[in-house]
């Protein structure tokens, strides 16, 4: 859909005039650049009841109802700022003005350092009423902060923000609307926004697993997750300091081959030394390529993909990675423990051919370089070739030649390890083939799939 952004300065005059939308400012961190917008545009006392900027912590703690583990720029640190806040403005001004739909609009934020040294990112939320005296709609989005100056992000900040609350106002009703509205007036290359979630009477109607794959689309983030009951997480907060094993498929449907490889991949990874089951996340990764259709979401198809996962206890994520060296910078981001990747012979075959890497100045080798950083270990699970009875491992791949000698060092040195495989009937069975026996109706698809 196309959409025309409407310049910052109109977007917050054009609220400050609508008396009808009241509500209050809770900035921390990044100054208060959200409330200076309104200021500016004239007639802010239209608009703003409060702002407020608990920078000291432990005025946040005692104004938020904090306990001294919570985190300051953190999910559940945004809610309790979003309700705190909330609540005040309907107590104190419930009766002074009962035609007023009141919002609470929050942040809380980590802006570069001095030295910058640390992870700039921030949430951001707002709890608002469509309708007088109606119970409220909360959405909370996380953004990453990509310039390498203080005083830019904190722009970023402030036209986000008018962005989110005039959406919110104006285009609740159309969710892509939505969405490109927030990047109004502000450049891909200035931020990431790596997860959105809606809640409310009024927006009960959207699926917030959708919402993220939107945002993936709209190239406004690489990557959403969702956990194994099907919840969209921020990667920063899930991953941190944890192991994590990928595997990327298109998973239409799971077959009996994919859980064998699940299951063996995991085997592996519990004989690591310092392996603990709380610790460890497994994804199945599905690319954008096979959510689309025509260029467009095929949402049933891919909800019960997401579903299907999920009712075999796995997290999904959907991500917008062609290469696998992009997949492992990616996941690099988070400080992870370990990081396994699981493949199947085919796509290592890929991975190791030189065509694919014409676009790197170092070519194959640099992708290798990213592809292998000191944490990381390739999975190989074997193939059995059409109308063979040989078993493909990494020992007995097609390459070339002068690329034999790096996937040796690889191998030598443990980057590269095979899943213990078997030749049966089920390894000669590709997921589209169990496909068309669905979509024919031809009954034989239950021998190749999982019970779930």
């Amino acid at each position: 859909m196309d959409h025309e952004a409407i310049p910052t300065n109109r977007k917050a005059l054009k609220i400050n005039l609508d008396t009808s939308f009241y509500g209050s400012f809770a900035e921390i961190g990044g100054g208060q650049e959200v409330a200076r917008h309104f200021f500016q545009a004239g007639g802010a006392s239209g608009t703003v009841a409060k702002t407020i900027s608990a920078y000291d912590k432990k005025f946040s703690d005692v104004l938020y109802n904090a306990g001294k583990s919570d985190r300051y720029v953190a999910k559940e640190r945004l809610l309790k700022m979003l309700e705190a806040e909330f609540n005040e403005l309907s107590e104190v001004l419930r009766e002074e003005k009962p035609e007023a739909c009141f919002f609470a609009f929050a942040d809380t934020v980590e802006t570069l350092n001095y030295t910058k040294s640390n992870y700039p990112h921030g949430w951001m939320g707002i709890r608002f009423q469509h309708t007088p005296g109606g119970a409220p709609n909360t959405i909370l989005l996380h953004v990453k902060l990509l310039e390498n100056d203080a005083l830019l992000q904190q722009k970023t900040l402030g036209i986000l923000g008018v962005n989110l609350i005039y959406a919110s106002r104006f285009y609740h009703r159309t969710p892509n609307t939505f969405l490109l509205s927030l990047l109004d007036n502000l450049s891909r290359d200035r931020l990431r926004i790596t997860m959105i979630e809606m809640s409310g009477p009024d927006l009960d109607y959207v699926d917030n697993r959708l919402l993220g794959v939107q945002l993936v689309m709209n190239g406004m983030t690489h990557a959403i997750m969702f956990d194994r009951n099907g919840r969209v997480q921020q990667p920063s907060d899930l991953l941190y300091k944890k192991n994590v094993l990928a595997f990327r498929g298109s998973f239409r449907p799971v077959t009996r081959v994919v859980e064998d490889i699940l299951h063996n991949s995991l085997e592996l990874f519990r004989k690591d030394e310092d392996y603990t089951e709380e610790s460890t996340y497994f994804f199945c990764e599905i690319t954008l390529n096979n959510v689309l259709s025509e260029g467009k979401i095929d949402a049933q198809d891919f909800l019960e993909r997401v579903d299907m996962l999920n009712e075999m206890g796995h997290n999904v994520m959907v991500s917008d990675f062609r290469e696998y060296y992009k997949l492992v910078d990616f996941f690099s981001m988070f400080k992870l423990k370990k990081l396994r990747v699981v493949v199947g012979v085919p796509t290592l075959e890929k991975i190791v051919d030189i065509k694919y890497y014409t676009d790197l100045r170092g070519g194959i080798l640099e992708a290798l370089g990213k592809l292998f950083p000191k944490n990381m270990k390739l999975y190989i699970y074997p193939t059995a070739r059409r109308n063979s009875k040989e078993l493909v491992t990494s020992d007995n791949i097609r390459m070339e030649k002068d690329v034999a000698l790096l996937f040796e060092y690889l191998r030598m040195n443990r980057f590269i390890l095979d899943i213990p495989g078997r030749i049966s009937n089920d390894m000669q069975i590709k997921s589209y083939e169990v496909l068309e026996m669905l979509q024919q109706g031809d009954p034989r698809w239950e021998e190749y799939v999982p019970p779930p």
